[in-house]
């Protein structure tokens, strides 16, 4: 396939997916699991890497690989006990700061440290994690919603009897800056009354944060930021994997995106089908944080108000 029909390929599964028309977009998947039968692609990067060749996982050993990020792997992981339906057994070798965390999902075999060889374990078929949605022919409406699908107890947060705990993270990888957000711009949301702010960002003196407000909780580990997250009210994030990690926990989480965001956030739509507690904020105009804050800062007002009538 030359590299511009792929382009556009790619480019037209994108627009299925983004307009909810995944039967559409799995079509265009089909073919492009035919076009590659054959194929190596072990000499890519793991995240261009296709796995799974079309075969039947029905009482197989399935091996899944979690070659992509961190948040990838978060929201894809929810199709493991559909997959158990399914299969004989289930291995899931994935990011080694997952392991504690995917502990709790009590459908999968055996749990491996993700690393740079062999998977060093016998199994009958192969998929990488976020094939799972193609392979179940996912729709709107059969998306697996069932919301915890991840379990942590809380870490008690100080000093938030009286005050609504909001989490922040406004900094995604550098691999995308168009994510993130500068620090400075969430400084009027310091103005609110009845709000204790915690700092989750990962480095965030690096990230610009000057200790104006808020206050830094620092995990000892993912495991550890989950159970901060448990805790909390409602955590704002860019799209980055905190943002999955608290959809997944079933904690409020208002993500905020700029005006091209991801395919799994969807076009023209400030829910997510993925997960149920979580709200999306958009830019309007490209580059435009400033009005995605003014409104994030309108929507806690009102939540701390209905808080304190309850």
């Amino acid at each position: 396939m030359s590299s511009s029909l792929q382009t556009n390929t790619s480019t037209l599964w994108m627009q299925h997916m983004r307009r909810g028309a995944f039967k559409e977009a799995w079509i265009i998947s089909d073919k492009a699991l035919k076009a590659r039968a054959g194929k190596p692609c072990w000499h890519l990067p793991r995240h261009f890497q296709n796995v799974w060749t079309g075969d039947s996982l029905q009482n197989k050993r399935v091996l899944v690989r979690c070659y992509h990020g961190l948040g990838d792997t978060i929201q894809f992981i929810r199709y493991v006990p559909l997959l158990k339906r399914l299969a004989s057994e289930v291995i899931v070798w994935t990011q080694p700061s997952l392991l504690p965390l995917f502990k709790t999902i009590s459908e999968i075999d055996k749990l491996l440290p993700l690393h740079n060889g062999a998977p060093e374990i016998a199994y009958d078929v192969d998929v990488e994690i976020m094939e799972l949605s193609h392979i179940f022919r996912t729709t709107l409406a059969t998306i697996p919603s069932k919301i915890p699908y991840l379990h942590v107890d809380s870490i008690p947060l100080s000093a938030t009897q009286d005050t609504f705990s909001v989490g922040l993270v406004w900094k995604a990888g550098e691999w995308d800056e168009l994510r993130s957000i500068p620090f400075s711009l969430l400084l009027p949301l310091s103005q609110i009354q009845g709000i204790t702010f915690f700092i989750l960002q990962a480095n965030p003196q690096k990230a610009g944060w000057n200790g104006e407000f808020g206050s830094h909780l620092n995990g000892a580990d993912l495991y550890a930021d989950a159970r901060i997250i448990k805790a909390l009210d409602l955590l704002i994030s860019v799209d980055t994997m905190p943002a999955h990690l608290a959809g997944a926990l079933g904690v409020p989480v208002w993500t905020l995106l700029y005006s091209e965001a991801d395919w799994r956030w969807m076009d023209n739509r400030s829910d997510s089908p993925w997960y149920s507690t979580m709200r999306l904020f958009r830019q309007e105009q490209a580059g435009n944080w400033k009005g995605v804050i003014e409104t994030v800062k309108h929507e806690l007002e009102k939540e701390v108000k209905s808080r304190l009538k309850e």
